[in-house]
Protein backbone atom coordinates (compact mmCIF):
# COMPACT_ATOMS: atom_id res chain seq x y z
CA UNK A 1 0.00 0.00 0.00
CA UNK A 2 1.26 3.80 -0.92
CA UNK A 3 2.38 5.14 2.00
CA UNK A 4 -0.12 8.16 3.71
CA UNK A 5 0.96 9.96 6.90
CA UNK A 6 -1.26 12.08 9.41
CA UNK A 7 0.02 14.81 8.10
CA UNK A 8 -0.73 14.00 3.82
CA UNK A 9 -4.02 13.33 5.91
CA UNK A 10 -3.86 17.08 7.30
CA UNK A 11 -2.97 18.50 4.35
CA UNK A 12 -5.88 16.79 2.01
CA UNK A 13 -7.95 18.27 4.77
CA UNK A 14 -9.19 14.50 5.93
CA UNK A 15 -9.70 15.26 9.35
CA UNK A 16 -12.54 18.10 9.32
CA UNK A 17 -15.71 15.78 10.09
CA UNK A 18 -18.95 17.72 10.55
CA UNK A 19 -20.85 19.80 12.76
CA UNK A 20 -21.79 18.85 16.19
CA UNK A 21 -25.07 19.22 15.59
CA UNK A 22 -24.49 16.66 12.31
CA UNK A 23 -22.95 13.92 14.57
CA UNK A 24 -24.12 10.38 14.11
CA UNK A 25 -23.34 8.05 17.34
CA UNK A 26 -21.75 5.52 16.04
CA UNK A 27 -18.92 7.70 14.32
CA UNK A 28 -17.94 8.51 17.93
CA UNK A 29 -14.86 5.98 18.20
CA UNK A 30 -13.75 7.66 15.00
CA UNK A 31 -13.47 11.24 16.56
CA UNK A 32 -10.54 12.80 17.50
CA UNK A 33 -12.14 16.06 19.71
CA UNK A 34 -13.93 19.31 18.26
CA UNK A 35 -12.67 22.61 17.36
CA UNK A 36 -14.82 25.37 16.41
CA UNK A 37 -17.75 23.48 16.71
CA UNK A 38 -16.74 20.79 13.78
CA UNK A 39 -15.67 17.33 14.61
CA UNK A 40 -11.46 16.54 14.29
CA UNK A 41 -11.46 12.77 12.69
CA UNK A 42 -9.11 10.61 14.33
CA UNK A 43 -6.45 10.38 11.56
CA UNK A 44 -4.59 7.10 13.16
CA UNK A 45 -8.32 5.43 12.66
CA UNK A 46 -8.08 6.57 9.09
CA UNK A 47 -4.95 4.79 8.41
CA UNK A 48 -5.64 2.16 9.87
CA UNK A 49 -9.29 1.65 7.86
CA UNK A 50 -7.19 2.38 4.52
CA UNK A 51 -4.99 -0.15 4.86
CA UNK A 52 -7.48 -2.81 5.43
CA UNK A 53 -9.86 -1.36 2.81
CA UNK A 54 -6.42 -1.46 0.51
CA UNK A 55 -5.83 -5.20 1.49
CA UNK A 56 -9.41 -6.08 0.63
CA UNK A 57 -9.12 -4.32 -2.67
CA UNK A 58 -5.78 -6.18 -3.56
CA UNK A 59 -7.70 -9.72 -3.13
CA UNK A 60 -10.66 -8.64 -5.25
CA UNK A 61 -8.39 -7.38 -8.04
CA UNK A 62 -6.23 -10.43 -7.50
CA UNK A 63 -9.20 -12.79 -8.01
CA UNK A 64 -10.09 -10.45 -11.23
CA UNK A 65 -12.91 -9.19 -9.22
CA UNK A 66 -14.70 -5.69 -10.11
CA UNK A 67 -15.17 -2.68 -8.10
CA UNK A 68 -18.28 -0.25 -8.94
CA UNK A 69 -16.96 2.96 -7.99
CA UNK A 70 -19.57 5.52 -7.08
CA UNK A 71 -19.31 9.35 -7.06
CA UNK A 72 -22.88 11.36 -8.01
CA UNK A 73 -21.65 14.41 -5.78
CA UNK A 74 -20.81 17.08 -8.14
CA UNK A 75 -17.26 17.65 -6.80
CA UNK A 76 -16.87 14.24 -6.91
CA UNK A 77 -17.31 13.32 -10.51
CA UNK A 78 -14.44 14.04 -12.68
CA UNK A 79 -12.18 12.70 -9.82
CA UNK A 80 -14.14 9.26 -9.39
CA UNK A 81 -14.28 9.29 -13.80
CA UNK A 82 -10.68 9.67 -14.43
CA UNK A 83 -9.44 7.09 -11.65
CA UNK A 84 -12.11 4.79 -12.50
CA UNK A 85 -11.33 4.56 -16.24
CA UNK A 86 -7.08 4.74 -15.50
CA UNK A 87 -7.50 1.40 -13.70
CA UNK A 88 -9.95 -0.21 -15.61
CA UNK A 89 -13.02 -1.01 -13.39
CA UNK A 90 -16.21 0.46 -13.81
CA UNK A 91 -18.10 3.69 -12.74
CA UNK A 92 -21.53 5.22 -11.83
CA UNK A 93 -21.19 9.39 -11.27
CA UNK A 94 -24.58 10.39 -13.02
CA UNK A 95 -27.59 9.50 -10.95
CA UNK A 96 -27.68 6.01 -9.25
CA UNK A 97 -30.22 4.07 -11.55
CA UNK A 98 -32.41 2.41 -8.82
CA UNK A 99 -32.27 -1.75 -9.39
CA UNK A 100 -28.91 -1.07 -10.68
CA UNK A 101 -27.95 -4.39 -7.99
CA UNK A 102 -32.24 -5.34 -7.32
CA UNK A 103 -32.96 -5.30 -10.54
CA UNK A 104 -29.51 -6.21 -12.40
CA UNK A 105 -30.64 -8.22 -15.26
CA UNK A 106 -33.18 -5.91 -16.66
CA UNK A 107 -31.19 -2.73 -15.83
CA UNK A 108 -27.79 -4.14 -17.96
CA UNK A 109 -29.94 -4.16 -20.75
CA UNK A 110 -29.34 -0.37 -20.97
CA UNK A 111 -25.26 0.11 -22.03
CA UNK A 112 -25.75 -3.13 -23.73
CA UNK A 113 -28.60 -0.78 -25.97
CA UNK A 114 -25.99 1.94 -25.90
CA UNK A 115 -23.25 -0.46 -27.10
CA UNK A 116 -25.79 -1.95 -30.09
CA UNK A 117 -26.67 1.82 -31.50
CA UNK A 118 -23.01 3.20 -31.17
CA UNK A 119 -21.86 -0.23 -33.21
CA UNK A 120 -24.98 0.13 -35.69
CA UNK A 121 -24.26 4.09 -36.48
CA UNK A 122 -20.51 2.99 -37.01
CA UNK A 123 -21.34 0.26 -39.27
CA UNK A 124 -23.90 2.74 -41.42
CA UNK A 125 -26.78 0.89 -40.45
CA UNK A 126 -28.53 4.70 -40.39
CA UNK A 127 -26.91 6.24 -43.17
CA UNK A 128 -30.77 6.19 -45.18
CA UNK A 129 -32.48 7.94 -42.46
CA UNK A 130 -33.28 10.70 -42.61
CA UNK A 131 -31.29 13.91 -40.42
CA UNK A 132 -34.00 13.90 -37.74
CA UNK A 133 -34.46 10.41 -37.36
CA UNK A 134 -30.13 10.06 -37.21
CA UNK A 135 -30.16 13.37 -34.97
CA UNK A 136 -33.10 10.89 -32.56
CA UNK A 137 -30.96 8.08 -32.63
CA UNK A 138 -27.98 10.62 -31.07
CA UNK A 139 -30.04 11.82 -28.62
CA UNK A 140 -30.94 8.16 -27.38
CA UNK A 141 -27.01 7.36 -27.50
CA UNK A 142 -26.06 10.21 -25.35
CA UNK A 143 -29.03 10.40 -22.58
CA UNK A 144 -28.21 6.23 -22.63
CA UNK A 145 -24.14 7.51 -22.17
CA UNK A 146 -24.90 10.29 -19.66
CA UNK A 147 -26.56 7.32 -17.64
CA UNK A 148 -24.76 4.05 -18.03
CA UNK A 149 -21.41 5.12 -19.79
CA UNK A 150 -19.60 3.94 -16.92
CA UNK A 151 -20.73 0.40 -16.97
CA UNK A 152 -20.69 -0.56 -20.43
CA UNK A 153 -18.22 -3.40 -19.92
CA UNK A 154 -20.14 -4.27 -16.68
CA UNK A 155 -21.90 -8.12 -17.67
CA UNK A 156 -22.17 -9.04 -14.17
CA UNK A 157 -22.77 -7.31 -10.43
CA UNK A 158 -19.24 -6.67 -8.70
CA UNK A 159 -17.29 -8.04 -6.36
CA UNK A 160 -16.98 -4.74 -4.23
CA UNK A 161 -18.03 -1.11 -4.46
CA UNK A 162 -16.17 2.27 -3.15
CA UNK A 163 -18.84 4.90 -2.20
CA UNK A 164 -18.12 8.82 -1.63
CA UNK A 165 -20.72 9.68 0.35
CA UNK A 166 -22.70 7.30 2.02
CA UNK A 167 -25.72 9.31 3.04
CA UNK A 168 -25.51 10.85 -0.26
CA UNK A 169 -25.41 7.57 -2.17
CA UNK A 170 -28.30 5.58 -0.06
CA UNK A 171 -30.09 4.02 -2.45
CA UNK A 172 -27.02 2.54 -3.89
CA UNK A 173 -25.87 1.39 0.01
CA UNK A 174 -29.22 -0.37 0.29
CA UNK A 175 -29.07 -2.16 -2.97
CA UNK A 176 -25.65 -3.54 -2.42
CA UNK A 177 -26.61 -4.75 1.55
CA UNK A 178 -29.28 -6.34 -0.10
CA UNK A 179 -26.90 -8.47 -2.89
CA UNK A 180 -24.49 -8.72 -0.07
CA UNK A 181 -21.88 -6.83 -1.99
CA UNK A 182 -18.95 -5.99 0.37
CA UNK A 183 -19.20 -1.83 0.75
CA UNK A 184 -16.17 0.36 0.57
CA UNK A 185 -16.70 4.14 1.48
CA UNK A 186 -15.40 7.52 2.90
CA UNK A 187 -16.97 7.63 6.37
CA UNK A 188 -17.92 11.00 7.83
CA UNK A 189 -18.91 12.14 11.22
CA UNK A 190 -22.77 12.70 9.89
CA UNK A 191 -23.18 9.23 8.70
CA UNK A 192 -23.60 5.45 10.35
CA UNK A 193 -20.33 3.76 9.60
CA UNK A 194 -22.20 0.43 10.41
CA UNK A 195 -23.80 0.26 6.73
CA UNK A 196 -20.53 -0.07 5.06
CA UNK A 197 -18.32 -3.06 5.15
CA UNK A 198 -14.79 -0.79 4.90
CA UNK A 199 -15.60 2.31 6.54
CA UNK A 200 -12.74 5.06 6.30
CA UNK A 201 -13.38 8.00 8.74
CA UNK A 202 -12.68 11.27 6.64
CA UNK A 203 -14.03 14.39 5.51
CA UNK A 204 -16.27 13.23 2.34
CA UNK A 205 -16.80 16.66 1.01
CA UNK A 206 -12.64 17.26 0.62
CA UNK A 207 -11.76 16.83 -3.20
CA UNK A 208 -7.68 16.61 -2.24
CA UNK A 209 -8.75 13.79 0.35
CA UNK A 210 -11.18 12.06 -2.34
CA UNK A 211 -8.00 12.16 -4.56
CA UNK A 212 -5.54 10.86 -2.10
CA UNK A 213 -7.46 8.25 -1.05
CA UNK A 214 -8.20 7.01 -4.66
CA UNK A 215 -4.41 7.20 -5.03
CA UNK A 216 -3.73 4.66 -2.11
CA UNK A 217 -6.25 2.52 -4.24
CA UNK A 218 -4.46 2.93 -7.23
CA UNK A 219 -1.48 1.77 -6.07
CA UNK A 220 -2.65 -1.02 -4.34
CA UNK A 221 -4.55 -2.30 -7.76
CA UNK A 222 -1.46 -1.69 -9.97
CA UNK A 223 0.74 -3.56 -7.60
CA UNK A 224 -1.67 -6.71 -7.84
CA UNK A 225 -1.68 -6.03 -11.59
CA UNK A 226 2.08 -6.02 -12.16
Amino acid sequence: MKTVSILDLLKSGAHFGQVKSKRYPKMNKYIFGVKDGVHIIDLEKTIESLEKASEFIKKVVSKNGKILFIGTKRQAKAIVKEFAEDVKMPYVISRWLGGTFTNFENIIRLPHKMKKLEEDVANGVYDKYTKKEKLMIDREIEKLKEMVEGIRDLDAIPQAIFVVDINHEKTAVMEARERKIPIIAIADTNTNPELVDYPIPANDDSINTLKLILSVFKESIDEVKK
